[in-house]
Parts: structure tokens; sequence; C-alpha cells
């Protein structure tokens, strides 16, 4: 499971396809959904829309592969999940009919997790289209995207994400040693060639798709392995690595309810894995490997496939180097866009806090765009600026990371204030190479 993509825009897939219509003639009459619960947020001002995005995870946790680093497969325990559990007609068609209500501008993106999202089956998804094109406002652009780890994409799926310009986020690691180690199947063998074959069927078809690679503490020592191979080997040129940081007691608590005095201090031995007391789990990636994992890879992709291979976290980057928005909601000020849906209908704050704590509500009783935008909710995307630390405040780099995601925040600074970033050290690290280099981009730019 690798982390997901955003409403404005994706950040979980480097680029998004090109603005579609869904096809008008859907596969089967699909379920209708009924027209309660409405939707009761005030008209906006003319030029504004409302916006936001959600990553619904049809099987729930349930998945074919068995990774080490997951920090979803824990959810089907701690939220008392069904084993088989699968989203049902009716929270399906209440889903597509809100999210298309509440997107009040004239695009709607839908994204497709898990878990592994391809287990609900090809049906499903003839559903999932049908239903857009069924409650799709005149002029209104539908998009899909759907991440997954591969295995089940035979020539059927790939024919029907062809058909549909799904936009696909595959997860590969690295090569093969780097990737069998830590995504084995629920039985134990490898998923390497599996995974590369769906990429080799994607891209014959003409499949746009993203790499999503995990960079853990140990993929993270390999910097030129990792990135040489996906940039050369995997067929896609749009790259998204993602730091798998993971607190010890994710499987039971969010990262929000920690006692700031539980937290240790920056530079301290808690504040790395490894440590028997350690903050994060023994497969976490160091903060300093990751900086050194991102600067050594920035060297090599500025040197080489500048311009040809897209790496999200680096074009963001730049982007905000040069005042443009962030592209990526772990780097912007504020978040709150992205939620999370379960399979039961139950909506959360967000993929990484899909927590009791966090529920939002239940979209069979309440609007999605009520529960998007209502207070909780605001708060909760309001807080990632509100409780920076002064360490953050006074940092120079503060534009390029805005204390990255929130779930992250597990350190004390020096002087003993709550909230800091675990990959501070790694962050800032990657930043000042940005600044180093921006001059030089600039001038290949134009700008």
């Amino acid at each position: 499971m690798a982390d997901s993509p955003s409403a404005e825009p994706h950040p979980g897939l480097c680029d998004p396809v090109p603005p579609h219509a869904v096809p008008a003639t859907p596969a089967r009459p699909p379920q209708r959904a009924p027209e309660w619960p409405r939707c009761t947020l005030p008209a906006l001002p003319a030029g504004r829309s409302y916006r936001f995005h959600t990553m619904v995870k049809p099987v729930g946790s349930r998945c074919n592969l068995d990774c080490g680093y997951c920090f979803y497969l824990s959810k089907a325990a701690l939220l008392g999940h069904e084993r088989q559990a699968r989203m049902d007609d009716a929270v399906l068609a209440q889903h597509v009919r809100q999210t298309i209500e509440a997107n009040t501008g004239n695009e709607v993106v839908f994204s497709w997790q898990g878990g592994e999202p391809t287990l609900a089956g090809l049906p499903f998804f003839e559903r999932v289209v049908a239903l857009q094109a069924r409650y799709a406002r005149p002029g209104q652009r539908i998009e899909n995207d759907l991440q997954t780890n591969g295995v089940l994409l035979d020539d059927a799926w790939v024919a029907f994400l062809a058909r549909h310009r799904f936009l696909v986020g595959l997860s590969l690691d690295g090569p093969r040693d780097i990737h069998d180690r830590a995504r084995p199947t629920r039985g134990g063998t490898p998923s390497f060639d599996r995974a590369l074959a769906a990429a080799r069927r994607l891209a014959a078809a003409g499949v746009p798709f993203a790499v999503l690679a995990v960079v853990h503490r140990d993929s993270a020592r390999r910097p030129l392995d990792v990135y040489r191979f996906l940039a050369r080997e995997s067929g896609s040129t749009r790259l998204q690595f993602t730091p798998c940081v993971e607190p010890r007691d994710f499987r039971a608590q969010a990262p929000s309810q920690r006692a700031p005095e539980s937290l240790p201090r920056v530079g301290s031995a808690r504040a790395r894995p490894g440590h028997a007391l350690s903050v994060v789990t023994e497969w976490s990636v160091d903060a300093h490997d990751y900086g050194q994992f991102l600067c050594v890879v920035w060297d090599d992709w500025l040197a080489h496939d500048f311009g040809r291979v897209h790496v999200n976290l680096f074009e963001s980057a730049i982007a905000q180097s040069l005042g443009l928005p962030a592209q990526l909601c772990t780097a912007a000020p504020i978040c709150g866009k992205a939620l999370a849906l379960e399979h039961d209908g139950r909506l959360y704050a967000c993929d990484h806090f899909v927590y009791p704590t966090h529920e939002l509500g239940h979209i069979g009783r309440q609007h999605a765009g009520d529960l998007a935008f209502s207070t909780a909710q605001v708060a909760f995307g309001l807080a990632k600026h509100d409780t920076l630390p002064s360490d953050c405040r006074a940092c120079p780099h503060l534009a390029l990371c805005w204390g990255e995601c929130p779930k992250n925040r597990l350190l004390r600074t020096r002087t003993g204030e709550p909230g800091l970033n675990y990959l501070c050290e790694g962050l800032q690290a990657f930043c000042s190479r940005v600044a180093r280099d921006l001059p030089a981009i600039r001038a290949r730019l134009g700008r």
C-alpha cells in the first residue's frame, strides 16, 4: 500500500490524465442512488467552486499481498470489518452521486484504492463508470485513477482501463530483490514478475500509469539502484517516492492522540528506527537516509532525466520555488480536502487518519459534501498550519515543506516543543539541494 493522491491536483499520481468525458453508454443499467441525504452546502459566488477528493476502499483493507510495511492491513481488526469486505451497490451509488453533486467545478476525480481495489472485480468497476455516466452534469469531466499492486491486471483489466481512460498508480519498489523482500503475496511468494508484467501490459495498451515506490529503511540506502531501475526499466516516466514512516502504535492509535510529552526529541536515539524504544517501526525509513536518498536521486535526475522523467516531489519543489502552488498535499500549507471512504460508507478525515477518532460520518446518513466541509474537517485541515512548532516557522525552507504530513509529526524540537516532523533532517537536506540548484533550473526553464 503506497501513499495516496489528493485533490488539488493529484499528489499521489504524478500527472493527471488529460480531461475526458465519461462514456455515455453504460455497460449495464446502474442502481440509482436514493436522493437522500441531500447536500446543504451554500451556493458560492460566481467563479468559485467546491472541490474535494476521496480515496475509496471498495474492499476495505483486503489485499492479495502481505507487504511488510503496509499501514492499512490492520484496519480490518481496528474497525471491526468483515473478512470479505466489499462495497455494496447502494453505498457505491451514494458515493458517485454525492461526489458529483458536491464537486461543483467542471471536473470530478474518483480515486480507487485499498487494500487492493481490483479484488472488487471488473463488474464492480463497470458499475462505477455506468453510475458516473448517469450522474455527471452536462459538460462535466469525470476522471478515475486506480492504485494497484498489478497482480490481477490481465488483458481484460487493461482493456477496461484503456477504454475508460483510467490513470493507474502501480506499486513497484525497485529491482527484483528490493521489491520482493518487502512485497510478497499472502502465500509468501514473490510478486515482482507480476507487477512488472502489469507495467508492460499498461505501457503496451497506452494506459497512462505512474510507478509508486515506497522508500523504507532498506531501500533508502540504495537510491541509484531504485531510481535507475524505475526510470529506465518500469515502462513509466512518472515516479512517486513515498517515505515509509509508521509509529510503533499505528495499528491502534491515531497520530493525533499521542501525548506531547511522550514524543522523543529530535536528535535522540528514540527518534531513529532500530532503537528498542524508537517512536517508529523497524522498517520506517531513517530521516538522514531519506534525505540522502532524495539528494542522490535528485542529482542523477537533474543530470540525466530532467524534463523526461516526472518525479512528483521534485516537480512540486521546483514549482513552489518559483512561487506556484504545491502539487502535493504533504507540501501544502493546509490539508483536509483528501478524504477516505471505507467500503461500509464511513467517511474519514484522511487516508492516514482512518481511525474511529477521525470518522466524519456515514454517507448514507449525511451527504459527503457536508461532511467534507464540516467544522470538524475544516479544523483538521487548518491544524496542519496552526500547530507548526516555532522551529518550522523560522525555517528557511518552510514554503517548500510546511511541516510535511501531519501524521509524521512524531518529534519534539530540541527545546521540547511538540509537532516536529520525523523526517525534518532529511527534508532540510533535500530542500537545501533544491535551493542550491534553483538558479540553474531557472536558466533551463527560461525563467
